[in-house]
Parts: C-alpha cells; sequence; structure tokens
C-alpha cells in the first residue's frame, strides 16, 4: 500500500491553480481541476523546464520553455517537442489535507 504523504492544504491550490511542492527530495507540482486534485513532476521531459511555473488549461500544462504539453491526468505528451511522458502520482484529499503517494 501506497505511503500518502501531506503537501498542502485544498486552501493552497484554489481551482485552476497549480503549486510547486517537494517530496523525499523532488520538486512535483499539485494542481485543482475544478476541485480535482492531480500531482506530476515538475521537470519536463524536453529540456527540464519547470512545469509548475507554465500554464495549465483545463487538464493540460504548457511548459514555459519551449511549449511542450502534457496530459497532467495521465502524464502523457498532448504537442511536442517532448517525446516522453511525465511521472503522474496518486493523490488524496483527507479533510483539507493533501496527500501525495511516495514515489
Amino acid at each position: 500500500m501506497a505511503e500518502y504523504v501531506k503537501v498542502a492544504t485544498v486552501q493552497e491550490v484554489p481551482p485552476g491553480e497549480m503549486k510547486i511542492v517537494e517530496l523525499d527530495g523532488q520538486e512535483i507540482v499539485v494542481a485543482n481541476l475544478g476541485g480535482e486534485f492531480v500531482a506530476f513532476s515538475n521537470e519536463c521531459t524536453h529540456r527540464g523546464g519547470p512545469l509548475g511555473e507554465g500554464e495549465l488549461k483545463g487538464d493540460v500544462v504548457e511548459c514555459p520553455w519551449h511549449g511542450g504539453q502534457f496530459n497532467v491526468r495521465t502524464g502523457e505528451v498532448v504537442a511536442p517537442p517532448p517525446s516522453r511522458p511525465i511521472a503522474c502520482f496518486q493523490v488524496q484529499v483527507e479533510g483539507d489535507e493533501v496527500r501525495v503517494a511516495k514515489p
């Protein structure tokens, strides 16, 4: 069974917003998709751009460096230049705590 760690509160990540957090020494992004929370790697697989500083449009994040896009639910590439998916993490919400499964 996965071990979940509190990384944020529900109030810290409003709908349509993202927050960069640290989990076991790794930067990940928590995003609020209209009340559904998802978590994914902060590092673009193209050149390592900070996805948490990009733009979130629905369930797609755009890398601020070269415009690559990923589905934040699945990690799949939506638009190049990246060719490899990003890592996604399981999320639980307990009360007002957003918890992410350790990798």
